[in-house]
């Protein structure tokens, strides 16, 4: 028995005490106190969250008192930065760490998705479709026209684009950190402008061969939010539709005719199938809506998705050498028929120590994928088609029949000259895409100090990091298809399209590394580092109609004849390099463990700018205070980490593309020797012209940002409490934006550096362990909230707004902008009489249309009364996860939101001319409702209500509970029964359900009106 404190006398309750190589444990009580068997000679193992862990061999005396100590190693824990790594206690900008654990808390294909919800002010959005990644915004939007997208990092590699992080198996990664605030930043320049994501991929480590297998099998389902009317609704909804356009010609909806349904249901387009379904509701006289075939077009489409992903890993070595190897394959066949997704991926690392002054690093990440992008509707008659097959299933009316009564499949079900079967769509019509990535990276570090003592702490390492990617995509869509198939049901022609990429990049860095003491108390780390990057892309594509066989698909285009011009035979190329050199300098000092400076500065030249405008300097300094080392806090025995920090840095952007500052060559006609049209070429000098649209700037420079945060990091009460608070502002000059020049010049507009944003906002991480039982249960929770705004302060034309870009002086970057509505009119005197008003100048308002607001009181709609309506930047995002552990048991949760903004999803035609969700719609007897009367069009035009768009502005907050998951950790001795070294099974809930959603028939997470939801079930078995 025993008791067992802190290093200041106080008793530490849930103390684990074990007798090391059995299961006999126990946990000491609130006042510290142990007991338990243990014979003679036997070793006592005593953990704690938060301290360091103690071994005590059992001898002659029965009773023990143990005193631990607080376990730095969170403090101590090494964060990796830019070029280099620091200790978690020695960082002084901004950046969160997410680690592996952390990260496969959820069954995931790619880093995106594993991210989501785990790091304050990184916003990251959903895809559905398999093989697709969203995007994802650190601490927002900073420019108008330049992309706004994080720079990615994979060990030590940038990387060309955010593509590349899905080729990357997330269980071969370590842990993922992000860099926020410019002050961390600003050592990648120009790069790091909208912060930068550093991916640290899984190495070998010390210690006996480890063999690990992890994988899941997940099925999903989509989940609408926002069903279609089902056949006996939408008779009912196209009655009222024809009523309220004329109740003079049709029937009241609650006394229906044979004769009337006839004529509203008319379809010649379909051989009158859909309206042969309708009259089949009439028998006796009487309408009876049971008797008519209800199609759910979206059953044809649909399937249970399935995803399963498997990883094999080993792990081992020496002090010398060490090695980790990991085989991986994913396998997603999408909820909607034709989509599917497969991945391939290898890595490879390994580490050699061949002296004490020589290290060789290596890491290669290899990847094969293939993407059906599955219906696609390219060459299609129309340009605003869907591009999911969903989607079109959708569109189809149901009252509409598959079939006519011959057998023979209907082609345009409904009667709409614009809505197509979707009826084997999926084996008609194909998208598909192949890529290999090949990711590597490649460093030597020689410590010159082991090789000549004088120069202790002196270290140079060379790193090259090659990175191939090759891309290629075919579509085919047969002449079959509904959306080639000729109006008398006649084959059509077929369409193909071959595009093939290469790109190949690669960055080479020199760095220079010194660490020293001076004195007792001083610390100084300097890196000098000089870097080049070059992007070499090549891409070539061709289309064209009539292929001979289907079987060719894209395969044979040299059977097209070209001569023909109905093939419309079209074929490009094209070959884009650029090239970024660089020079940094960072400095970090410290004194007494106290006080910590890190100052950078980096040269930056990209080549696509303008010349004289290519290079530029961004610098960075930063200030943090550990106050817990203070002697005024020294008897604050419930602080454990206290860090003060305050930072200041610039970055630069120069993401436009290559040859922006150039004129491409083009063709004119010339006359030549006499003779007419002949061709010639020019560029036009020196009026460089992009194209007849845009006028080349060959005075391109830099977009600048320049960024200001305060923090506090904090670990309290041992830290079961810990975290930190961000609060940042930036501000952004010369932004790369597209503006309108005088006509004189020929062109309507260019790209320059005009213009200034600011954003602003701050971020909560908390880390707490409300619960820390003796009986051994124990629940965390971490929680990350931010908030963020954005602003314009100038434009183009100074303090001028650009209205036709919806930019505003003082608003956000994206403002929704348009009509306001006030609901509905009523029929009630004192709408009757504003309607009068209204109508005396031309409108023709009646109770149940849209009431748009007058803002200047004219009773005219004109552009004076547009306002701004709302922002499409969240706010507020939120990640909060709670995981429950007992005695082998875990439970956790993660709940993700975004809010405080809106979004524009569309108002509702009402025409009755195209399929209609499931809505709540106006009519006398249901005057409470959401949306405005229907009104029969016809097939070409749009809603006989002008103001019904201005419905679809919602609020697009969301707060969606991400995934639950359940599983049980097999203890040691269990897994050793079975030859295993660790056992863990789980079962998770991906999507169950939402806690609020701003319009309850739309998901503002996917930005559609469907997900899916998710049922797994995983394994990780160690050897």
């Amino acid at each position: 028995s025993g008791t067992v404190t802190d290093t200041q006398g106080m008793p530490l309750p849930g103390v684990n005490v074990l007798v090391e190589g059995t299961q006999r444990g126990t946990q000491t009580d609130f006042d510290g106190n142990f007991s338990l068997q243990a014979a003679e000679g036997e070793t006592l193992i005593f953990s704690y969250l938060g301290m360091k862990s103690i071994s005590q061999v059992v001898g002659t005396e029965s009773t023990y008192s143990i005193t631990m100590e607080e376990d730095s190693a969170e403090l101590d824990a090494v964060v990796v930065v830019g070029y280099g790594t620091q200790k978690q206690s020695d960082l002084t900008g901004a950046v969160s760490s997410v680690s592996s654990d952390e990260l496969l808390t959820q069954p995931v294909s790619n880093v995106f998705q594993a991210l989501q919800g785990k790091a304050a002010g990184v916003d990251i959005t959903s895809s559905e479709r398999p093989g697709t990644v969203g995007s994802v915004r650190i601490r927002g939007n900073r420019s108008l026209t330049a992309s706004n997208a994080p720079l990615y990092v994979v060990d030590g590699v940038p990387l060309l684009s955010a593509s590349s992080i899905e080729t990357i198996n997330p269980r071969d990664i370590e842990s993922i950190n992000v860099l926020k605030d410019a002050s961390a930043t600003a050592v990648y320049g120009s790069r790091g402008a909208n912060g930068v994501i550093i991916v640290t991929t899984k190495k070998g480590k010390t210690g006996r061969f480890a063999l690990n297998y992890s994988g899941t099998v997940t099925t999903s389902n989509i989940v609408d939010r926002a069903p279609a009317m089902s056949a006996a609704d939408f008779i009912e909804f196209r009655r009222w539709a024809a009523y309220n356009l004329d109740p003079n010609t049709y029937a009241h909806p609650d006394s229906p005719t044979l004769a009337n349904d006839t004529n509203i249901f008319d379809s010649p387009l379909d051989g009158q199938t859909s309206r042969d379904n309708v009259l089949q509701g009439w028998q006796n006289g009487s309408f009876d809506a049971s008797r008519v075939q209800n199609t759910d077009w979206t059953d044809y489409v649909t399937q249970t998705g399935v995803l399963s992903e498997h990883t094999l890993s080993a792990s081992g070595g020496t002090e010398k050498i060490n090695a980790y190897g990991s085989v991986g394959y994913t396998n997603n066949k999408g909820t909607q028929k034709g989509q599917f997704y497969e991945r391939y991926t290898a890595n490879l690392s390994a580490n050699i120590n061949a002296t004490e002054w020589f290290e060789f690093a290596a890491n290669f990440n290899l990847s094969w994928s293939e993407q059906d992008y599955g219906f696609s509707t390219l060459g299609g008659r129309s340009g605003s088609v869907p591009n999911a097959i969903y989607g079109a299933a959708k569109n189809i009316y149901n009252i509409a029949v598959p079939y006519d009564a011959n057998g023979n499949l209907v082609i345009n079900p409904g009667g709409e000259n614009t809505i197509y079967t979707i009826i084997g769509e999926e084996n008609k019509s194909t998208q598909l895409s192949q890529t290999l990535r090949a990711l590597g990276s490649l460093s030597a570090t020689f410590d010159i100090g082991e090789i000549y003592e004088p120069l202790e702490g002196l270290e140079y390492l060379v790193r090259f990091g090659p990175d191939f990617r090759h891309f290629r995509e075919g579509v085919y869509i047969d002449g079959s298809s509904s959306h080639r198939i000729n109006s008398d049901g006649s084959l059509g022609t077929n369409y193909a399209r071959l595009n093939n990429r290469r790109d190949l990049s690669w960055t080479l860095d020199n760095q220079i590394n010194y660490s020293t003491s001076f004195g007792e108390k001083h610390n100084l780390d300097l890196t000098l580092l000089q870097t080049a990057s070059s992007w070499n892309i090549e891409s070539s594509g061709m289309s064209g109609n009539n292929i001979p066989k289907a079987s060719m698909l894209w395969n044979n285009f040299g059977a097209i004849d070209l001569t023909n011009s109905e093939n419309n035979v079209s074929i490009g190329s094209n070959l884009n390099e650029r090239q970024l050199s660089s020079y940094m300098v960072r400095a970090n000092y410290g004194f007494n463990s106290k006080y910590l400076l890190t100052v950078s500065g980096r040269w930056d030249g990209a080549s696509q700018l303008g010349e004289g405008n290519k290079w530029d300097f961004f610098s960075s300094a930063a200030l943090a205070w550990r106050l817990d080392q203070e002697d005024f806090l020294a008897s604050a025995d419930w602080v454990d980490n206290l860090k003060l920090r305050l930072g200041y840095g610039t970055t630069g952007n120069s993401a436009v593309s290559p040859y922006a500052t150039k004129g491409d060559i083009i063709s004119i006609f010339l006359p030549f020797n006499g003779l007419s049209n002949q061709i010639g070429y020019t560029t036009n000098e020196p009026y460089y012209s992009r194209s007849q649209l845009s006028l080349a700037n060959p005075n391109l420079g830099w977009e600048k940002t320049t960024q200001y945060n305060l923090g506090i990091d904090f670990g309290l009460f041992q830290n079961r409490l810990s975290g930190s608070l961000n609060v940042y502002r930036s501000y952004t000059s010369d932004l790369l934006m597209s503006v309108n020049i005088p006509t004189l010049t020929g062109f309507p507009s260019t790209i320059a550096n005009i213009g200034k944003t600011n954003n602003r906002g701050f971020e909560v991480s908390l880390n707490a362990i409300p619960i820390a039982s003796s009986e051994g249960f124990q629940w965390e929770s971490d929680l990350n909230v931010a908030w963020q705004r954005d602003e314009i302060e100038e434009l183009a034309y100074g303090e001028n707004d650009m209205v036709d870009n919806n930019w505003f002086i003082g608003e956000s970057i994206g403002v929704i902008y348009g009509y306001d509505n006030a609901g509905i009119w009523q029929d009630t005197p004192e709408d009757q009489a504003e309607m009068a008003a209204w109508n005396e100048n031309g409108y023709d308002f009646t109770p149940g249309n849209v009431r748009p607001v007058d803002q200047n009181g004219d009773y005219v709609m004109n552009a004076d009364d547009r306002v701004i309506l709302g922002n499409t930047a969240p706010r507020w995002t939120l990640g909060w996860n709670n995981s429950f552990s007992y005695k082998g048991f875990e439970l956790s949760t993660l709940i993700i939101s975004r809010l405080g903004y809106q979004a524009n999803i569309g108002g509702e035609p009402m025409t009755a001319r195209s399929n209609q969700r499931e809505v709540d719609y106006w009519t006398p007897d249901n005057t409470d409702s959401r949306f405005q009367k229907p009104i029969l069009g016809q097939a070409t035009s749009g809603s006989q209500d002008e103001f019904s768009g201005l419905l679809g502005i919602r609020d697009a907050g969301f707060i969606k509970i991400r995934n639950i998951s359940l599983g049980y950790n097999f203890t040691p001795e269990q897994s050793e029964k079975m030859g295993l070294n660790n056992l863990r099974v789980y079962v998770q809930a991906v999507n169950p359900g939402s806690i609020y959603q701003g319009a309850a028939w739309y998901d503002f997470d996917t930005n559609s009106t469907i997900f899916n939801r998710s049922f797994a079930v995983g394994l990780d078995i160690g050897l």
